[in-house]
């Protein structure tokens, strides 16, 4: 591994450095409340922006590609700033620019609807990263135990804040719709994270940790040689990528299953994003009494169950059934696998973590657009939806081994 030459700074004691990690725990908790809305979107807002748009499912799906390549940019963008100065900067760009986005989204055509997206999608790509790592480097630095179990659990309690903000999204996207006030909640949340970005400026954030250009690519050819790397490779493209399609799909998924199914549209994500956050959760609870491979495999497992039912299932009910169970499944997975990766790579995974969660964001670009591009070409969404389905059992596969 890499040699480090880490910069910190200094504090008085030990119960000073104590909150002042309670401070940075809260608003990076706080920041992921906004960042679950702008995430998650386009799932509620898909139906309203085909019908305003006048979009085909190809056109719809390249939402998602803009969206989760700017976030792709993001992410390499946040690893820069992560090296050279720390998280502080990649933190509050990452604010300032979803609140930019978000802003414009529904101020006009196609065009500056995509331009909106990308720009919030670019802050998107970096507050996600620095907020996981960071999360998981307080969990680990500041008198908890460093092993798997606690950094899972401090990153899924970060990312149950993410799933509240996914689920208010869908709520507050059908109420504001229905009422013609849309404008203003994209207003609100693009003041939300401009405050934000204001209060939490002179927090404490940890400086830069540095590594030299030889160490790094000595690193890099040994990291290389290890299947590890490999599959948590796999893991953050299919996994992000999976859990993107289902959620931002199923809105237009359900509305093609008649009038009852099209009245509840833009309500459907929120079922998915409900269930998600009530496992993240109960999330703690679980990792005191299970192992983390336990959980990841009976979690992909359960979670392919829940899609092949929203998919065999012609029932509305059916659907949302499905849909609860694949939340409820995916809800700890992502934050054990964040939580495994910082374990293993520890510091370094601020550099190394550039890489895997790039993946993260290309995955949800990907595999959401291919549905889109699947259901157009082959008349079905249904078929689409087989992609993410595929995703979960290779996932599953991969889970089966001890890496």
């Amino acid at each position: 591994m890499a040699t480090l030459q880490t910069e910190l700074s200094p504090s008085s004691s030990s119960s000073s450095l104590s909150l002042s990690n309670r401070k940075l725990i809260l608003a990076g908790q706080i920041a992921f409340l906004p960042t679950g809305t702008l995430t998650t979107l386009l799932g509620p807002m898909l139906p309203i922006l085909i019908a305003r748009w006048a979009m085909n499912d190809t056109q719809a799906g390249s939402l998602f590609l803009v969206q989760f390549l700017a976030s792709l940019a993001g992410v390499q963008l946040s690893g820069i700033l992560l090296a050279r100065w720390g998280f502080r900067p990649a933190f509050l760009s990452g604010l300032l620019l979803m609140a930019s986005g978000v802003a414009t989204l529904y101020m006009g055509s196609l065009w500056l609807g995509l331009a909106s997206v990308a720009v919030y999608g670019l802050g998107l790509g970096l507050i996600i990263p620095t907020d996981n790592l960071l999360i998981a480097e307080i969990a680990s630095g500041s008198g908890a135990s460093s092993d798997v179990g606690s950094r899972a659990s401090a990153v899924s309690l970060l990312n149950f804040f993410w799933g509240v903000g996914a689920v208010a999204c869908s709520l507050i996207v059908a109420w504001t719709a229905a009422h013609k006030l849309l404008p203003f909640f994209f207003g609100a949340v693009a003041m939300f994270l401009i405050m934000l970005a204001l209060v939490v400026r002179n927090l404490p954030f940890p400086a830069a940790a540095k590594f030299s250009q030889s160490s790094v690519a000595l690193s890099w050819r040994e990291l290389a040689k290890s299947p590890a790397l490999w599959l948590f490779a796999a893991v953050f493209f299919l996994y992000p990528g999976a859990e993107t399609a289902v959620g931002g799909w199923i809105g237009p998924y359900a509305s093609r299953l008649g009038p009852r199914g099209a009245a509840m549209a833009s309500m459907m994500p929120a079922f998915f994003w409900s269930a998600l956050t009530v496992g993240r959760a109960l999330g703690t609870a679980f990792l005191r009494h299970f192992s983390e491979r336990r959980i990841l495999r009976a979690g992909f497992a359960a979670g392919a169950a829940g899609i092949a039912l929203m998919l065999w299932t012609p029932a509305l009910a059916g659907v949302i059934a499905g849909a609860l169970i694949t939340g409820l499944s995916f809800a700890t997975l992502y934050p054990i696998t964040v939580a495994r990766f910082s374990e293993r790579f520890g510091v370094a995974a601020r550099s190394i973590g550039t890489v895997m969660f790039s993946l993260a964001s290309f995955g949800p670009a990907v595999i959401p657009w291919m549905v889109g591009v699947i259901s157009h070409s082959t008349g079905s969404l249904r078929a689409g939806l087989l992609l993410p389905l595929a995703a979960t059992v290779v996932l599953l596969l991969i889970h089966l081994f001890e890496w």
